[in-house]
C-alpha cells in the first residue's frame, strides 16, 4: 500500500511539474514558437486600469523584447532611449516585485536607430530550467544563473551594422542558440553552444539581394539587406529544418550545421514576423516585410533544394498583410493583424474569410489561448476574438500605456510590457 501511495504521489507531482514547464514562456512568441499557449490554460478576456490587473510594476528604459518566464519569473530586456546602457530586469512573477536589475553593457557610441518605430532592447530573451539567456544583436549575448543571477558567459564579438537598431529574437534548439544578423553590411547566422556560449557554426547569407529595389531604384541602402525576424524549426519527414526570414528571401537550413537548404525569393525588405507553419497542411507561411508586404504559403518538401520559388508557392495573399506582427494560426485559419485591421484567412486557399477594424495599430505579434485570439495595440487596447470562419467579438479592453511589445502568457495570466510598466493582467 505505502508503495502504491508513493507510486500516485510522484505521478501526481509529476504531472504538475510537466504542466508547469507547459505554462512557461520561454521565448519569442512561447513554446514552439508559435503564439500559442499551453493547451487548456485559460486566459483573461476583460480588463482595465481598474479591473482584472493582478500587478503593475514601472520598468526603466524603453524595450520592445517580449517578457520572458520560466519558473516563476519574468525577464526582460531594457535600454536607455541612447543605447548607451543595456539591462536586465528580472520580476517576481507572483508579486511584481523586481529582484534584479543589472547593466549588462554600455556602450560609449552606439549606433544611431535611424528611425522612430525601434529602440535598443528589442530582441526578446530566451530562458530554459537554471539558464536564461539575453541578447542586444551586436551589443552582445550574454548567458545568466537563473537562481543566484550570476553570469556565466558573454559574447561581444559578433557584429553587424544594425541600421535600424537591433529586432531578431533568440531562438533555441537542442544544445543551440541560434543568433540572427541581418544587418546593412553582413547577414548570417549563428549558432551558439548554450553551455560555454562558444560558437559551434556560422552560416553567410547567399542572397542574391540585385542591384536595384523593386521599384528599379538603386538598392544602395542597408534597409533592402535589414531584418529583424527570428528562426523557427519544423519537422519535415524525419528531419528538422530551420526557417528564417531575410530580406529578400527566406531560406531553410539544416540546424545542426547551418547549411542552407532550400529559398523562396520576395522583392520586400525589413522582415520582422516569425514564420508559421501548419503541420497539417504542410505549409510554410511567410511575411514578406516592407515595401508592399505579402503573405506566402510554401509547400514544404524535405527532399527540395535550391531556389523553390517558381514551384512550390501555393498561394500569394497581397492586401492588408502585416507589417511587422506576426499571425497566429488554429486549426486550418490564419489569423493576422495589418496596421489596424484584423483578418481571417483560410489556411489552405489564402481566401480571406472576414476582415475587420481594431482600433489601434498592431505591431506586437498574435497569440492564441482558452479559445481566444489576441491582438494587442499600439495605444494600450487589446481586442479578444473567438476564432472562427465568421467574425465574434469577445472583448475590447484598453490600458493606459501602449505597447509594440508582444504579449507573454502563462498560468492563467497574460504579461505585457508597455511603455513604462509590466503589467500581469489576470491570474
Amino acid at each position: 500500500m505505502k508503495s502504491l501511495v508513493r507510486s500516485v504521489v510522484a505521478l501526481v507531482f509529476g504531472c504538475v511539474a510537466a504542466n508547469a514547464a507547459l505554462a512557461d514562456w520561454p521565448e519569442f512568441r512561447g513554446p514552439g514558437g508559435e503564439g500559442h499557449v499551453a493547451q487548456g490554460e485559460t486566459l483573461p478576456v476583460k480588463w482595465s486600469e481598474q479591473e482584472n490587473v493582478k500587478w503593475k510594476t514601472a520598468i526603466h528604459g524603453a524595450g520592445w523584447a517580449t517578457p520572458i518566464v520560466m519558473d516563476g519569473k519574468v525577464w526582460m530586456a531594457t535600454a536607455t532611449p541612447d543605447g548607451r546602457t543595456m539591462s536586465v530586469v528580472c520580476v517576481d512573477q507572483e508579486t511584481g516585485k523586481i529582484l534584479l536589475d543589472r547593466v549588462l553593457t554600455t556602450n560609449d557610441n552606439p549606433e544611431p536607430l535611424s528611425n522612430k518605430i525601434n529602440n535598443y532592447a528589442a530582441c526578446s530573451p530566451a530562458a530554459e530550467k537554471g539558464r536564461v539567456y539575453m541578447h542586444f544583436g551586436s551589443y552582445g549575448t550574454f548567458c545568466l544563473d537563473s537562481e543566484n543571477y550570476r553570469e556565466i558567459w558573454r559574447r561581444t564579438d559578433l557584429r553587424c551594422s544594425h541600421w535600424r537598431g537591433p529586432g531578431s529574437s533568440l531562438a533555441m534548439w537542442k544544445d543551440y542558440l541560434v543568433l540572427t544578423f541581418d544587418g546593412a553590411d553582413r547577414q548570417y547566422l549563428a549558432a551558439l553552444d548554450k553551455k560555454t556560449g562558444e560558437t559551434v557554426w556560422i552560416q553567410d547569407r547567399s542572397t542574391d539581394y540585385g542591384d536595384l529595389d523593386e521599384k528599379g531604384r538603386p538598392a544602395n541602402s542597408g534597409d533592402w539587406r535589414k531584418a529583424y525576424s527570428t528562426p523557427i524549426f519544423i519537422e519535415a519527414g524525419d528531419k528538422t529544418i530551420m526557417i528564417s526570414a531575410g530580406a529578400k528571401a527566406c531560406w531553410a537550413h539544416d540546424p545542426s550545421t547551418g547549411e542552407e537548404l532550400w529559398s523562396v525569393y520576395y522583392p520586400q525588405h525589413s522582415v520582422s514576423s516569425r514564420p508559421v507553419y501548419s503541420e497539417k497542411l504542410k505549409l510554410l507561411y511567410i511575411n514578406t516585410g516592407l515595401g508592399k508586404p505579402q503573405l506566402w504559403a510554401v509547400k514544404v518538401d524535405p527532399e527540395a533544394r535550391g531556389n523553390i520559388t517558381d514551384s512550390h508557392v501555393e498561394w500569394k495573399l497581397i492586401k492588408r498583410v502585416p507589417k511587422q506582427s506576426s499571425p497566429v494560426l488554429v486549426g486550418d485559419e490564419l489569423y493576422l493583424a495589418a496596421d489596424t485591421v484584423g483578418s481571417c484567412v483560410d489556411a489552405k486557399t489564402g481566401k480571406v474569410l472576414w476582415s475587420e477594424r481594431l482600433g489601434g495599430t498592431v505591431t506586437a505579434s498574435l497569440i492564441y489561448g482558452g479559445g481566444q485570439v489576441y491582438f494587442f495595440d499600439e495605444d494600450g487596447g487589446a481586442v479578444v476574438v473567438k476564432p472562427g470562419r465568421k467574425y465574434e467579438l469577445t472583448a475590447k479592453n484598453q490600458l493606459d500605456d501602449g505597447s509594440l511589445a508582444s504579449p507573454a502568457a502563462s498560468d492563467g495570466s497574460l504579461f505585457v510590457r508597455s511603455k513604462g510598466f509590466l503589467y500581469r493582467i489576470g491570474g
